[in-house]
């Protein structure tokens, strides 16, 4: 069964946590998880990369059961083979693409929801799944020039994290001219996707 947990800032709303924790049911001290900072590059991004491992640690995943894996190299798979979860932290959604291809990670993602593990992802770790990331221009520069905004698509849907009333008209406008669902989520909202049923968890 595929299992993703798509969310807009993370586990910022408990009630996504304890999804979570359906999801792998094991306890949080048990959890191995490999976490990914590799789309956040500026001060600002970092410090929420900072934030999110933070988090992790205060719902009980201890630090030795993190794996910070960096995509600046080719990834095998043996590297993530014995964890529970990939996490996916959030910045640029077309840098993070880029990466994602070049070392090989796409394919590692799709192996490892194969085998029953668990993807979450924030912000940018969760458009990166959609049919398309081009929905990330509405935040983000496409500063490395890429040209294919294929996602991995692994849902059908493109998720639009951190969505507020003031961006609500601009994703209205950007729904028009794209033939898949846009879904906007606020920071206490995720899209739980179990193979092919989906459905948003909090408020």
């Amino acid at each position: 069964m595929k299992k993703l947990l798509l969310t807009s800032a993370g586990f910022e709303n408990p009630e996504i946590w304890e999804e979570f924790l359906k999801l792998v049911n094991k306890h949080a001290s048990e959890i191995k998880l490999i976490f990914v900072p590799t789309a956040s590059r500026t001060k600002e991004e970092l410090h929420y990369v900072e934030k999110a491992k933070n988090e992790l640690l205060d719902f009980g995943i201890t630090n030795q059961n993190i794996k910070t894996l960096n995509l600046d190299h080719i990834i095998l798979y043996e590297e993530v083979s014995g964890f529970d979860a990939i996490y996916v932290c959030g910045g640029n959604t077309f840098y993070l693409l880029d990466r994602v291809r070049k070392t090989g990670f796409d394919k590692i993602i799709k192996q490892f929801l194969k085998d029953g593990k668990i993807y979450v992802g924030v912000s940018a770790g969760s458009i990166l799944l959609g049919p398309n990331i081009e929905i990330a221009s509405l935040g983000d520069k496409n500063k490395c020039g890429l040209n294919d905004f294929t996602g991995l698509n692994l849902v059908e849907i493109a998720i639009s994290p951190h969505a507020n009333k003031k961006e609500r008209q601009a994703i209205e406008d950007f729904r028009k001219k794209v033939n898949y669902p846009i879904v906007p989520l606020n920071d206490n909202q995720a899209i739980l996707a179990l193979d092919d049923k989906v459905k948003i968890i909090g408020d």
